[in-house]
């Protein structure tokens, strides 16, 4: 069992997100299990993954020695460049145009090469951060899927990721715009407002009323280009859950073109064999900031654009000399 007591750097802390960066090589379905099992107490009482903490609390979490041992294991530092494009960086905030293919976060399959870990080294490597010295790790502040591209932005401070995290809940002072390309035609814009329920242990989310444990989800959408099989749509996220637009436009009936959970499998595999895509085609093209205060106010009333990966643009490409 290990015991922390809360330190004032993490005060205000999502329990989750504490558990990620103590155990930082441990896979996410090992922490969401160590809560549905109760193995994880603040005050010697069970809480949900969003309880947030306070100064002084007193985290326990039951895990062997041995498990304690290989999830805490120390990352080997490594001072290089980052080799993924940097859209914006100060001394507070890193933004960072993702590829398809790469994970934000670790998971049982793969722990070290992932956009967090490639983001630390980098930080390293300019001496913004020691690995060795215990302090605050900076962190994504949302995550994307390992196949959607697109903008992630980083906390370097515990300032900064705090109010970022406020930022994302009250999506208020902050807009998230996607590019998705959809199985079919879509003719006008609109918006889809379906609750949404994910499976912890299957990780496949689907619509569910609020009374059998749905969360509010809300997606607008509109047609940006037409092809003969498909659509390409601006998607703006009003909520963030997790799958939310994957589930969403598979909902009513317009899924993703390439995505092998929520998709269309045999239209997916004629869509691959003639235009080369594998996985959902979707990317994080822009985040747009109002009026912001305090640490962030470098970001306030801007605007970031993500190009499109080149399997995603070349795959419009070849639509478009198809059409």
């Amino acid at each position: 069992m290990l015991e922390i007591t809360i330190a004032k750097t993490d005060d205000g802390a999502r329990i989750e997100k504490f558990v990620r960066r103590y155990l930082s090589d441990a896979p996410l379905s090992f922490i969401y299990k160590a809560f549905r099992k109760k193995d994880i107490k603040v005050n010697g009482h069970w809480v949900h993954k969003d309880h947030v903490l306070k100064e002084g609390d007193v985290v326990r979490i039951y895990v062997t020695d041995q498990q304690l041992e290989d999830f805490r294991k120390p990352k080997a530092p490594e001072k290089i460049e980052l080799k993924f494009p940097i859209i914006y960086e100060d001394e507070n905030v890193l933004i960072v145009n993702k590829p398809s293919g790469i994970l934000v976060y670790g998971d049982a399959k793969e722990k070290r090469n992932t956009l967090a870990n490639n983001v630390l080294n980098y930080l390293y490597f300019k001496g913004e951060y020691d690995p060795n010295s215990g302090a605050f790790v900076p962190s994504p502040a949302h995550r994307l899927d390992r196949n959607t591209s697109g903008l992630v932005i980083f906390g370097k401070n515990d300032a900064a990721l705090k109010q970022l995290e406020e930022l994302f809940k009250e999506r208020t002072s902050i807009k998230k715009m996607y590019l998705a390309l959809v199985k079919g035609i879509i003719k006008e814009e609109g918006e889809i407002n379906a609750p949404l329920k994910k499976d912890e242990s299957s990780g496949f989310v689907k619509v569910v009323s609020i009374e059998n444990g749905g969360k509010t989800a809300l997606t607008k959408y509109k047609p940006i280009e037409h092809f003969s099989s498909c659509t390409l749509v601006e998607c703006e996220l009003i909520t963030g859950r997790t799958h939310q637009i994957r589930a969403h436009m598979a909902y009513i009936g317009r899924p993703l073109v390439g995505d092998g959970k929520y998709g269309d499998f045999s239209f997916n595999r004629e869509f691959k064999t003639k235009f080369g895509i594998e996985h959902q085609f979707l990317h994080a093209k822009s985040m747009s900031f109002g009026k912001i205060d305090g640490v962030l106010s470098s970001l306030s009333d801007k605007t970031f654009v993500a190009s499109m990966p080149k399997d995603k643009s070349g795959c419009l490409t070849k639509l478009r000399e198809n059409n």
